[in-house]
């Protein structure tokens, strides 16, 4: 008797008589189960074409997320890859009133928040596409990232540019462009230092005026343990509209697998680039938080 386990040859011939039928049924499953997988995935593993893009989803412990708290990092997105993005500010203002009138309020939990969501997708490789919207206003942006130079053995610096637009009331008014670039300097596991120069057009829009804005934002992000960082930014004009103090924010962060969880300060609720040109309060502090999920 010859029980044909899978097509290619392998069989079980003249199995034991004291095998029940139903055992000899249950083996055969058994091994038809297994052997996919056992077959499949070593090729998998040595096929190049599978490689051939590995390079950018190698996690970079100095560059967990693809922002520091609002400005945006060289970090790249392997192709056809995705990345969701929640940013949220409460706006009660930590520097209105004492100690106990802040802790009625929860600390600014009360107050209702700003709330964006972006999701960002790698159409080719090096070439980002993001969408994002906030309920600021109701404000939406769009904005391609490319990054054709990364740091290596030859090269001390990495270096990405982005194109954007955004607009008031879901994208149908007060349209405004942005340009810019990412300059980052990873230091081994431990840190990474980044500066964003970024130019806005018509950040007075709505006063009936053309204003330019430019702004140089710098900040960092430092590896202090395994899953934790302490990030920082500022956002000072270099000339141009403004409408108050640079923006700055700090927070910590934490990364677990694809996930990243940062609690952070600002001295704004905007997250946008005209956001952030427009500068943060003259006496306010926020608390917010940002969450991130890759889906690679």
């Amino acid at each position: 008797m010859e029980i044909q386990a899978f097509p290619g040859g392998l069989s079980i011939a003249h199995a034991s008589h004291h095998m029940s039928r139903l055992s000899r049924r249950i083996l055969v499953l058994l091994v038809c189960a297994v052997f996919p997988f056992a077959s499949v995935q070593p090729v998998r593993a040595q096929t190049p074409a599978a490689s051939a893009f590995d390079e950018d989803t190698v996690p970079q412990p100095a560059e967990p997320d693809f922002t520091l708290i609002n400005l945006p990092t060289t970090l790249r997105l392997p192709r056809y890859k995705s990345n969701f993005h929640l940013t949220h500010r409460f706006q009660g203002n930590l520097r209105d009133g004492t100690f106990g009138k802040q802790a009625s309020n929860l600390f600014g939990l009360d107050n209702g928040a700003a709330i964006g969501f972006e999701y960002r997708f790698a159409v080719a490789r090096h070439v980002q596409l993001a969408a994002y919207r906030t309920n600021i206003d109701r404000q939406t942006q769009f904005y391609t990232k490319f990054d054709p130079i990364a740091q290596g053995a030859s090269m001390p610096v990495s270096i990405s540019g982005l194109a954007s637009v955004e607009g008031s009331n879901n994208f149908r008014r007060d349209r405004v462009p942005a340009l810019g670039a990412v300059v980052s300097r990873k230091i081994g596991e431990l840190a990474a230092i980044y500066a964003t120069p970024m130019w806005v057009h018509d950040t007075a829009i709505g006063t009936g005026t053309t204003r330019e804005t430019a702004f140089l934002g710098v900040g960092g992000r430092a590896h202090v343990r395994p899953s934790m960082y302490l990030v920082a930014e500022v956002s000072p004009r270099m000339g141009g509209y403004a409408l108050g103090p640079p923006e700055y924010s700090f927070g910590l962060e934490g990364r677990v697998g694809g996930h990243v969880f940062q609690l952070n300060f600002s001295n704004t609720i905007g997250t946008t680039f005209l956001q952030t040109a427009h500068g943060g309060a003259s006496n306010g502090l926020f608390l917010g938080f940002n969450l991130a999920r890759k889906f690679y």
